[in-house]
């Protein structure tokens, strides 16, 4: 049972087919692991609008599948909004542009979920300050299928980081 009020995170990449799908799908199976899946809520969205309504990416889907996780079969691409930043706490954006483009439309809101780049909670990369770089999950989408390998293996770390700081965050909004 999910509570009436939960932590809601929202993985954010360009056209919401390939990596935040991918980071949308790891999310939920570790946050049901760690017996989190009645406290938090996980979707994902792109910035832009080109794929939306379209499923995940095959290739994303095979990565997932080969690393043992449900492939993102039911996915439909979305693109985020202004009027969804009062409904978020937590927006993991996958890299520079997404970071920047994120910022604007919760500059237009009005409200302000916690916007960070994914990789910040690789604990070998959480020293760097976002936008950086050194932070962006590359897009695999016009690349070969390893690609894929690559970018899934950086978002496993990244959730790991995510899921081990999910009690505390959890405790402050409770205690907010």
């Amino acid at each position: 049972m999910v509570t009436a009020n939960p932590y809601r995170i929202t993985a954010v990449c360009l056209g919401n087919i390939c990596r935040s799908p991918m980071a949308e799908v790891v999310l939920q199976e570790r946050i049901r692991q760690a017996g989190f899946s009645d406290l938090v809520q996980v979707d994902s969205a792109g910035t832009g609008d080109w794929h939306v309504g379209y499923p995940a990416d095959e290739r994303a889907q095979g990565e997932l599948a080969r690393s043992g996780y449900s492939p993102a079969s039911a996915h439909k691409s979305r693109q985020i909004n202004y009027t969804w930043m009062s409904e978020l706490d937590l927006i993991v954006v996958m890299d520079s542009s997404n970071y920047t483009n994120v910022q604007e439309i919760i500059n237009q809101s009005g409200h302000a979920p916690e916007l960070i780049m994914f990789r910040s909670f690789d604990p070998d990369l959480a020293h760097l300050d976002a936008p950086h770089p050194d932070l962006d999950v590359p897009d695999p989408y016009y690349g070969t299928g390893d690609g894929f390998t690559v970018v899934l293996n950086m978002i496993e770390r990244a959730t790991d980081g995510l899921i081990s700081q999910l009690p505390a965050r959890l405790d402050q909004r409770t205690n907010s």
